[in-house]
């Protein structure tokens, strides 16, 4: 049986939720696909799930939008996207606007609207759903989730926490991720294969390849101790094609070498998660661009943006027309582009040995959620650009004159001297990394995509040039 206590919820969520028993029957009486399932297949099919985000904060309102997706795009997983609120536990909050006024909330606020709600999303399309949101502690989130009979769910404690909040410490967040992961290792007991992916992207600012995989491994280790069975690690693309291929086959590779064997892993490709171009054309040039990345990479499932991305929150029309573009992408339509496998490998293997360079120290410890917790107060391990206190930040990322994502300075990140020197190679050193040039140049990195539109088509069209026809 379930046992709920165990995530020790707040006790007015409990109180409205169904028993253990009850969800377990609910899930394996389901007739609908999971996620697993979807997964799965395409896998097998050698075809890339597509998935758009969504998220609106009236129930109406959003059983409108999931159904308008599947019946314009028919995308193989659809989203539940929860509002800010509800990701910070602020659960009267959520419900108080929800009454007020829901289309003040950024999100759909599943805690607030109920567990009864959430399968009558769950149950008015065929595609199943999982829950992406941003929260710290996502115990109760989790519970209305699965009650709801949604079979994947988002996030960990690092990475859903250094990259959204300013002062929650490690401990308190890798701690309450631990209890859905435990919670996951119980449905899987009970027959139900709840996928947890796991949110490469972090702060989604020039993040080098080596530190979305090394964390999200870490955290993948950690949810299959505490039995989960089916994990997603999610890469963000980065905007070279050689580098961002290389980066997704090698989640294979390295679970390989550190997950055990009895787990399934899924490589997802976010498409591109910085600052997008504003013009439509060419927003839709990079979500070809993405998820022919995430094709050629292996990627098992495309997390799909839109050409509204620079605008605002995305409509109806905007989503379908992305899953219909990224559809164009991994369709047999460009079966005619290679890329240079020689510059591919490469670049596997310098991303493989940076990421075992940084987790191996921390996988010699004794206990893995304390020795992750104690290498971010050392900076061994690092995010750019955090919001959090409670990560150094001290890695500054360039990127090379291909497009690449670099280390500049890796900080504290504990890298060899042969990978420090080979990242110093792809790189223009002049100058000490400080001042109003260097800033400047961070800045045209970090809007690589959103510069004027010849040079958007050239940075997406020039450093491509290997691709063989």
């Amino acid at each position: 049986m379930l046992d709920l206590a165990a995530l020790q919820l707040d006790p007015e969520v409990t109180a409205r939720l169904p028993d253990g028993q009850e969800i377990v029957r609910h899930l394996t009486q389901s007739r609908k696909r999971t996620v697993h399932d979807v997964l799965r297949e395409a896998v097998r099919s050698g075809t890339p799930a597509v998935q758009p985000r969504c998220g609106v904060g009236g129930h109406a309102e959003m059983l409108a939008l999931l159904r308008g997706l599947e019946e314009g795009a028919e995308p193989d997983i659809l989203t539940v996207t929860i509002d800010s609120h509800t990701r910070l536990k602020h659960f009267a909050t959520a419900a108080m606007t929800l009454r007020e006024d829901p289309r003040r909330l950024n999100g759909y606020p599943l805690v607030a609207h109920g567990w009864e709600r959430g399968r009558e999303l769950n149950d008015s399309v065929r595609a199943p759903l999982e829950v992406r949101h941003g929260s710290p502690d996502a115990r109760e989130l989790f519970a209305v989730a699965v009650a709801s009979g949604i079979t994947s769910f988002e996030g960990g404690g690092v990475t859903y926490n250094l990259p959204y909040a300013k002062d929650v410490p490690l401990a308190r967040s890798l701690r309450a991720w631990q209890r859905v992961d435990q919670m996951c290792g119980e449905l899987a007991q009970a027959g139900v294969i709840v996928d947890r992916e796991f949110f490469g992207s972090l702060t989604a600012v020039l993040v080098p390849p080596s530190i979305s995989l090394a964390i999200t491994l870490l955290e993948a280790m950690a949810a299959a101790a505490s039995g989960v069975r089916c994990l997603s690690p999610a890469y963000p693309q980065g905007g070279q094609i050689h580098q961002d291929v290389a980066a997704l086959r090698s989640i294979a590779e390295l679970a390989a070498r550190y997950l055990p064997a009895d787990v399934e892993v899924f490589p997802v490709l976010h498409q591109f998660m910085g600052v997008f171009p504003a013009d439509a054309g060419t927003a839709d040039a990079l979500i070809l661009y993405g998820a022919l990345a995430g094709r050629l990479g292996g990627a098992a499932k495309i997390i799909n943006k839109t050409s509204q991305e620079a605008h605002g929150i995305p409509d109806l029309t905007a989503n379908v027309n992305g899953v219909r573009t990224s559809r164009m992408a991994i369709s047999g339509f460009l079966d005619f582009v290679t890329l240079d496998e020689e510059r591919v490998a490469e670049e596997q293997y310098w991303i493989q040995r940076e990421v075992s360079e940084i987790v191996e120290p921390v996988l010699s410890g004794s206990n893995l959620l304390d020795d992750i917790d104690t290498a971010f107060r050392r900076g061994q391990l690092d995010i750019p650009f955090s919001a959090s206190i409670h990560a150094l930040s001290q890695v500054v990322p360039k990127r090379d004159s291909g497009g690449a994502i670099r280390y500049f300075d890796a900080g504290r990140i504990p890298l060899s001297g042969a990978s420090a020197d080979f990242n110093r190679s792809r790189l223009d050193m002049t100058g000490d990394g400080a001042g109003d040039v260097f800033i400047a140049s961070i800045k045209r990195d970090i809007n690589y995509f959103a510069t004027s539109g010849h040079r958007r088509a050239r940075h997406i069209s020039e450093g491509e040039r290997q691709w063989t026809v």
